[in-house]
Order: structure tokens, then sequence, then C-alpha cells
């Protein structure tokens, strides 16, 4: 009998006014786990707290996705921003969610960074800790989903925090483990067979492979799928109808 247990998450939220993103309610239907914007690069307060009533409603996990304050660039610019300002602003971002989340009934499950800041507290312990110290001020039960290895992993653990360690099915890697950067070619993966193959691939063996093809092993609770990725619905169901078929439970890790 299998006895793997995966969590399927998805960004979602990503939209602001007018502007939408993310097809939240099909997501929904599909993952185990939401990370919602929290404002910072996406995500108004309608969308937050449509995302958690319909999250709530299906027995989905709300996870407050960080971000550096940069609507204009989906929070996805290199930012130098002084630690103490951080932490306050992980702070408020989760304590927004959270009124949502406890309108809807629910609570905020967990934290994850988004974009370059995810990227940044990869290697980055200034602003790693300052995530850490934000996500503790907030909520001292919060864990933090991340890289494995990462040196976030590290600050998180360091300041008393569950550290969850996720992969990313849409996107490729470098031979250490870390995501290829989006503007190189082949960055993001959105053939269906391909992404379904890697996300079976890192749930059972946890491994996958480098844009040259050598193996990488990254070991994970937690599968990402990008919900601004083109066909990103289509992409979750077949990820999710894989591994159900090969006998993989999916539940959240929160």
């Amino acid at each position: 009998m299998n006895d793997i247990v995966i969590d399927l998450n998805a960004d979602l939220a990503e939209g602001y006014g007018r502007w939408v993103l993310t097809d939240d309610e099909a997501m929904l239907s599909v993952v185990t786990s939401a990370n919602v914007a929290c404002g910072f690069h996406a995500g108004d307060p309608s969308i937050m707290r449509k995302v958690c009533d319909i999250a709530a409603e299906r027995g989905v996990r709300i996870g407050a996705q960080v971000s550096y304050r940069d609507l204009a660039g989906f929070g996805r610019r290199a930012m130098d921003v002084p630690a103490d300002e951080l932490a306050d602003e992980i702070t408020y971002q989760i304590g927004a969610l959270e009124v949502f989340a406890r309108a809807a009934g629910v609570k905020v499950a967990y934290v994850k960074p988004h974009g370059a800041l995810y990227n940044r507290v990869v290697a980055d312990p200034v602003q790693a800790a300052a995530v850490a110290v934000g996500t503790r001020l907030a909520d001292p039960a919060l864990p933090v989903l991340c890289l494995p290895g990462s040196v976030m992993h590290e600050e998180a653990g360091k300041a008393g925090l569950g550290v969850i360690g996720e992969a990313f099915v849409d996107r490729a890697y470098t031979a250490a483990g870390t995501l290829v950067p989006r503007g190189t070619p082949g960055a993001v993966i959105t053939d269906p067979g391909q992404v379904a193959e890697r996300a079976l691939t890192l749930a059972r063996d946890g491994r996958t492979t480098t844009l040259d093809g050598e193996a990488v092993h990254v070991r994970a609770r937690s599968l990402c799928l990008h919900g601004d990725t083109p066909g990103a619905v289509a992409l979750a169901r077949r990820v999710r109808a894989g591994l159900e078929a090969a006998g993989i439970t999916l539940e959240a890790f929160a």
C-alpha cells in the first residue's frame, strides 16, 4: 500500500480591482492549500475575502503569501527592505488575511514568501530572519512553507517555527536545488504531461531534473502549482489525477 502523503499548494487571489490573474474558484477545487496574496504584490480585500470563503467551504487550508511591497512589479522585483521594516510588513500581511480567514470560520494555517522575497530568503540570512520574526510576531504556531535546505528553512527553525519543504512542479531547477530564474528559457514548464510526470517523480522519489537533464534531489511535503502559469487549472487537474492514480494521498500539511 502506498503511504505517500502530499499537499498541493497554489498561489491564489492574485488580482487587484478589475484585474484578475488567477482562476481561484477552479483552482480551489483541485489544491489542498491556498497561498493567498495579502495585498502587497496582489490581492485586494474583496479578492482575499472571496478566496477565504471558498477555501473554507471546500476544506482547503489558507496560507498567507507574503511579499515585498511591490504591486507594480507583482512582487518579482529585487528590493532592499530594512529587516525591522520587513518584519513588520510580514506581520501586517498575515494579520490582514487572518481577519478574512476568521470571518470564514477558519484560521491562517501557514506562511509562504512570494516571488523576489522567496528567492531572496533562499540565501539571505538577514531577510530570512526578518520573515521569521514577522511570522512569529503574528503567530508563533505558524509554519513557514519554503525551499528545503534553504536559509529560510534554517532561520525559521532557529525562530522556533515549523518548517515545511516544498517543490515546484512547473519550474525548472538548477543543480544546486534552487529555481532557475524566470527570465531563462525553459524556466517555466507548461506542458501538461511533463508537469504531471515531474509531480509524480517529486512525490514518489524526491527528485526532479535540471535544465540540463541532471537529477537533483528535492524532498518536499508540498508541491506548488503557480496559479498564473498558462493553463494553470488544466495543469493542476492533470497533476492531481496523476498523483491519485499512483495511489498517493493528497492532504494538506497544516
